[in-house]
């Protein structure tokens, strides 16, 4: 019996990717014998045998459920080891994706119609050297494109810049419909909708690449970047077939075409919605830094990354109302020895903090050897400085600091300050271990900090008398 056991186990075993592994055993003859994807020996009397240099059945590629020819397709739209090789929220997130571009590209096609009738393309009592005159102008804003400013935040918010940029994109593509209608203004409207188009694609760009590196989890964003780009592709093309059939249904009915654009600019931008809300970004900004903080304070549990960005805000709510200002400048801060020596006061960890009650601005000065678990401390110690304006429940430690805000005078801001290191001595432990636990990835973060970096004497201890 052991021998007839010995032999029924497998010699060796593989698995593509996620799929089900096989096994090998030997056969009479001394050749392997591999059993088929998804089967096991009992019950199954087809197994292939695998020659020295011969392929097996599947023509060598590792099968799922797919058929070979679907596999050979499917490779040619999805990464390399999908779905390991890319974040769970990849599929949900590129279906609406799709949807959201072929939404686009029609309410495209229907916009450049629009901007070829008001140039004078048909028209036989159009001038030739004004049409050229305004698609010149056209072009040369699409070449320049303007700067965003420096705070933009795209890194960090990058959901709420990818669908600023959506929305904005449909108001570019509104002026273009209407600017026919308005002949004495078209040059002007068409102007103003390409600048528009210029900050989309800027923004759009950017973000693209952001949530591509979330995506990517295999170090393989170049696959996950050119897999994108065969989908659009193909959605592109599925575009243009439907706008060929589309164009010469509205072409004379301006109501008619309208109508499709309003009806396209919905399912624009509720599939951008839905895309931006599928995503499931395991690293913290300030927005989900916040509110994950603030269901801590509450309950003493830490959030998850799936309930964090499921409350996330992206309509609203895009800068929090508290200034935290993260790798300021040293001499921003302070004018005197005495606003060094009280800033410098109680701060034992690699970071200085100035707290300005009246504006509700936080202030963090770096030390070149804050890395990002001190960066994140030093975030969490200005967002409770936040709270302690508010009105929601806190711990008892936090509740005593508030009641003293709101007794004490705001010039002792510093004395607050200090005391909160304290509390957070005890506290951040605890809520950077539940957030590891919950998932969030802590070595990394999404904070927005600048370059400035300083060093400092540490205070002299005072003498006990």
């Amino acid at each position: 019996m052991a021998d007839v056991a010995r032999r029924e186990a497998p010699l060796c075993s593989e698995q593509f990717g996620s799929g089900t592994a096989r096994g090998c055993r030997a056969a009479a003859d001394g050749t392997l014998q591999w059993e088929a994807w998804g089967k096991r020996w009992w019950g199954f009397s087809g197994a292939f045998t695998a020659k020295p240099g011969e392929r097996d059945g599947d023509g060598g590629v590792a099968p799922g459920t797919a058929s070979p020819p679907l596999s050979r397709l499917l490779a040619v739209f999805l990464p390399q080891g999908f779905p390991d090789s890319v974040s769970p929220d990849y599929l949900p997130y590129q279906l609406w994706d799709s949807v959201q571009a072929f939404a686009s590209s029609l309410s495209g096609s229907l916009a450049t119609h629009a901007v070829l009738l008001g140039i004078g393309v048909g028209n036989a009592k159009a001038s030739v050297s004004a049409a050229t005159a305004t698609w010149l102008v056209k072009g040369e804003l699409v070449a320049n494109q303007p700067v965003l400013p420096n705070r933009s935040k795209m890194d960090c918010n990058a959901k709420q810049w990818r669908l600023f940029a959506d929305i904005l994109n449909d108001v570019a593509m509104f002026l273009e419909i209407v600017a026919p209608i308005f002949p004495l203004c078209f040059t002007v409207t068409v102007c103003i909708s390409n600048l528009a188009k210029c900050i989309v694609g800027v923004a759009g760009g950017a973000t693209r690449a952001a949530l591509t590196m979330h995506q990517a989890r295999r170090n393989n964003m170049a696959d996950v970047s050119a897999k994108d780009g065969s989908q659009e592709t193909l959605v592109g093309l599925a575009g243009l077939l439907v706008s060929l059939l589309m164009l010469p249904l509205v072409s004379d009915r301006p109501s008619l075409s309208l109508c499709c654009f309003f009806f396209l600019t919905a399912l624009h931008i509720y599939a951008n919605y839905r895309a931006v809300r599928a995503l499931v970004i395991e690293t913290l900004n300030e927005g989900r830094l916040w509110l994950v903080l603030k269901h801590f304070l509450q309950t003493q549990e830490v959030l998850g990354p799936t309930a964090a960005n499921r409350m996330e805000p992206l309509w609203t709510g895009f800068w929090p109302s508290l200034f935290l200002s993260l790798g300021a400048p040293l001499h921003r801060l302070t004018s005197s020895v005495l606003e060094l020596q009280q800033l410098v006061e109680g701060h034992r960890e690699p970071y200085l903090l100035r707290w300005d009650q009246p504006r509700n601005q936080v202030q963090v000065v770096l030390s070149p050897m804050a890395g990002p678990e001190t960066i994140l401390r030093a975030a969490t110690h200005g967002l409770l400085l936040g709270a302690l304006r508010g009105d929601g429940p806190l711990p008892e430690e936090l509740d005593k600091l508030r009641n003293r805000v709101r007794a004490g005078p705001e010039k002792e801001s510093w004395v607050i300050v200090r005391d909160m290191h304290h509390v957070l001595d005890k506290l951040f432990p605890k809520f950077l271990k539940g957030l590891q636990d919950a998932g969030w990835r802590t070595e990394k973060h999404q904070l927005e900090v600048d370059e400035w970096r300083a060093t400092w004497l540490p205070c002299p201890e005072k003498k006990v008398l």
